[in-house]
């Protein structure tokens, strides 16, 4: 759903915020933390299918997402996730022009059903659900510049968390459900001809793991993230992209998270992302950075 929440791997639009559904942070009850991250991504070669190739109609094509972002602690064990992006798409070559705009919605129950100390380590787990739907009528079957893919999407992803000390161990695994899209054409062709301007577009199963170092003060971890589109067809030779072809991405990258001893309701984050391998994807490089203040409604 962050972000994911599927966003399109195209445009790399993966963000690690400060507390969001696949880490395993909790915010305090009536607590909230809300802020905005910036990201910049960009990619000039990209699989055509799994043929890595480039093409100087495109050059290179970035992307600028900025992202608001709030997480309420319902209780110490509940919490809502929200999260809304504007992105701007570009092509450093060719005609092809631009989009940018509200890209979707998206809203996340997190909830930590088990918490156990054991021999001076703490197992937890969550289980996650969540939504995201557009929010504007926005063009999905103009990929790579599309800024997404306006299937209204379901997600169900179930975290284990393991901690002992300041360091710790993240692995989740998620199964999102995606709706059929319209598009503004009546033909289009996959495998075969379909007659039809709706789309049905594949599930994907996303898989994360994190590692690394987490105190009151400083989060700094490694994650790889690998995700698989379920069915889906590739890029036709020399042809654009289209909303359902098969998008899989294997991801590395760094994450850190700063709160400032005399100010700890104020908090910095950043990181670094890249594609090592993927499947009808650019292979993107993203680096992003932002804050997010945390509001304690609690009575004194």
């Amino acid at each position: 759903m962050k972000q994911i929440y599927f966003c399109c791997l195209l445009l790399g639009t993966l963000l690690a915020n400060a507390q969001t559904e696949i880490d395993g942070i909790m915010m305090s009850k009536k607590q909230l933390c809300t802020g905005a991250v910036y990201q910049y991504s960009s990619w000039d070669n990209y699989w055509e299918g799994t043929f890595k190739r480039n093409n100087q109609n495109l050059g290179t094509v970035s992307n600028n997402n900025i992202s608001i972002n709030a997480n309420y602690g319902v209780s110490d064990k509940l919490n809502v996730i929200v999260s809304l992006p504007y992105i701007a798409t570009k092509a450093s070559a060719g005609t092809l022009k631009g989009q940018n705009g509200l890209q979707d919605f998206s809203a996340t129950i997190k909830y930590m059903p088990i918490e156990k100390t054991i021999g001076g380590a703490t197992y937890s787990l969550y289980t996650i659900a969540g939504i995201s739907v557009p929010t504007t009528n926005y063009v999905a079957d103009f990929l790579p510049l599309s800024i997404g893919l306006q299937s209204k999407t379901g997600t169900f992803r179930l975290m284990g968390d393991y901690q002992r000390g300041n360091f710790f161990t993240t692995l989740s695994g998620a199964y999102m459900k995606r709706a059929k899209i319209t598009i503004d054409r009546n033909a289009y062709f996959t495998t075969e001809m379909i007659h039809s301007n709706e789309v049905a577009m594949p599930d994907v199963i996303n898989v994360n793991f994190r590692m690394g170092y987490r105190s009151s003060r400083l989060i700094a971890e490694a994650f790889v993230d690998n995700q698989v589109t379920q069915v889906g067809f590739d890029i036709t030779k020399n042809n654009m992209p289209f909303p359902s072809n098969a998008m899989n991405a294997v991801k590395v990258g760094v994450h850190t998270k700063y709160t400032f001893p005399k100010k700890p309701e104020l908090s910095l984050v950043s990181g670094f992302n890249r594609v090592l391998d993927g499947r009808n994807i650019g292979q993107t490089n993203a680096v992003y950075a932002g804050f997010f203040y945390i509001i304690n409604f609690n009575k004194k």
